[in-house]
């Protein structure tokens, strides 16, 4: 079966669909026939976007939802069904990054990416999950190569993915007999918005990349791979070679990975140590 085949009238609803990952992934759904559902808190945003995402407006739905309240996560589940009349897939992909020391970070800026990563992804996934389990579908989260191996000066953003990744792995084994697939998804470096909207320590955005955009990962590479996973029902997925590389040293040599990710971020332009 062809990706095409799969996702032909499924519904997927994916957050943070304005720009980055999220919209890659609305568009590649879309373009695979599925019935997309956008949401973000900028509503304006979302339906400039409807037409890239399908030529039938009609499968675009497109929600107004901030992932940290958790009646708007109801609302967006409730739209969906309303809608069209179940949920297939799940990607929660809304995420807010940091960049920052942790001796000199406002407490605030944490709570914010816990807020954002780790409890926009529970209030979706709870009110999805019922949905979820009547199509057997599927209930992603989009973490990052930090859920797995920290990153020095993230500590926000590293405490939320591992968060994600633990939660979502405890779903998969509740549900491991009732048909719902769990996929954590691990895109590693990607190019998107992301590293310019991150936190630095008074929560201010930081408003520019420490990394060359244009030698990452695209979204829509992403989004591709991450479609692939879906149908495959695949449970876990890393991407890009630095990432796997960088997962497999810090299981099998977690003191030996410390060191090198502190020389490889010590690096970046503007690293608030060196």
């Amino acid at each position: 079966m062809t990706d095409s085949q799969y996702f032909q009238d499924k519904v997927v609803v994916v957050t943070g669909a304005s720009s980055g990952i999220g919209l890659a992934c609305a568009r590649h759904f879309g373009s695979l026939g599925a019935k997309v559902v956008m949401a973000a808190r900028r509503q304006d945003k979302l339906h400039a976007e409807v037409a890239s995402v399908s030529s039938d407006p009609s499968k675009v739905l497109c929600v107004k939802c901030d992932v940290t309240v958790e009646e708007d996560c109801k609302a967006l589940i409730d739209a969906a069904v309303k809608a069209y009349g179940r949920i297939d897939v799940l990607v929660n992909n809304a995420g807010l990054s940091m960049r920052a020391m942790f001796k000199d970070l406002d407490l605030k800026v944490i709570r914010s990416l816990m807020d954002v990563n780790f409890w926009g992804t529970v209030y979706c996934t709870k009110y999805a999950l019922p949905f979820l389990l009547e199509s057997k579908g599927s209930v992603v989260g989009v973490i990052s190569i930090a859920g797995y191996s920290a990153l020095p000066a993230r500590t926000g953003y590293s405490a939320s993915k591992y968060a994600v990744r633990g939660f979502l792995d405890t779903i998969r084994i509740e549900h491991m007999k009732d048909g719902l697939h769990v996929l954590v998804f691990a895109p590693g470096y990607t190019s998107s918005n992301v590293r310019n909207a991150a936190l630095t320590a008074d929560g201010s955005p930081q408003g520019s990349t420490p990394l060359e955009e244009g030698k990452l990962m695209s979204a829509e590479e992403c989004a591709s791979h991450m479609a692939k996973a879906i149908r495959k029902r695949v449970s876990h997925m890393t991407l890009t070679g630095l990432g796997k590389a960088t997962v497999l040293a810090h299981n099998l040599f977690p003191d030996l990975t410390d060191k090198l990710t502190y020389k490889y971020i010590a690096r970046e332009a503007g690293s608030p140590f060196k």
